[in-house]
């Protein structure tokens, strides 16, 4: 594990959209390891939040019903609606990788990017993710838009909680469902942000969890 090569003991964890389900899996399985739980944007489990599943589209829904069976032919399906990026974002400026993501942008989230900063930092993250091509991202579906193998609902450390209300990426719905359902869960729910709000409270988020 990064933490034991690092020779940290114990820490925090914070995990941004597709991230979140990992932040807080870490939570259930490291026990006392973790300090603190932080999830910005992230999301639960999309069996059980209300209305995730039918906001899936339609090929998503069909690699959904490969689950729990055929975790391979799943994965492949989610990785398939990927390939469109994976070939847009190898050469793609920094305003036409978010462009590409523009019809689930929230008007918060299109004054975010247009700080260059911020608009660099997501085209990085983007190119980054899908550099090696469209498999992790597929996987990545799987474990958090099929069944989820940890139970999150056990995580016994402080978990706090950052979602916008706007936000068309993860809709607030699953950070209400984790603040009903996860013991010690504070959720921070800000009116008229979206998805990417989380650049401009980087900060504030760290020093929450990392305070004494």
């Amino acid at each position: 594990m990064v933490a034991d090569h690092l020779g940290v003991d114990r820490f925090a964890t914070l995990g941004q959209s597709g991230g979140g389900p990992f932040a807080l899996a870490a939570g259930v399985v490291l026990g006392n390891r973790v300090v603190r739980v932080g999830v910005a944007s992230g999301a639960g489990p999309f069996l059980l939040v209300p209305g995730a599943i039918d906001a899936l589209d339609e090929s998503d829904r069909a690699a959904l019903a490969l689950l729990p069976d055929d975790s391979i032919g799943a994965a492949n399906a989610f990785a398939a609606g990927l390939e469109p990026l994976v070939r847009l974002f190898r050469e793609a400026s920094p305003d036409a990788i978010a462009s590409a993501f523009a019809d689930l942008r929230s008007p918060h989230d299109q004054e975010v990017m247009q700080d260059e900063r911020y608009a660099s930092a997501f085209a990085t993250t983007m190119r980054e993710a899908l550099r090696q091509g469209a498999s992790g991202g597929g996987w990545d579906n799987v474990s958090w838009v099929g069944p989820w193998d940890v139970d999150v609902t056990k995580v016994d450390r402080p978990v706090l909680l950052w979602y916008g209300d706007e936000d068309r990426f993860v809709p607030i719905a699953h950070g209400l469902w984790l603040r009903d359902n996860v013991p010690n869960a504070r959720l921070v729910r800000r009116a008229d942000e979206g998805h990417l709000g989380f650049y401009e409270h980087f900060g504030e988020m760290l020093d929450e969890l990392t305070a004494s």
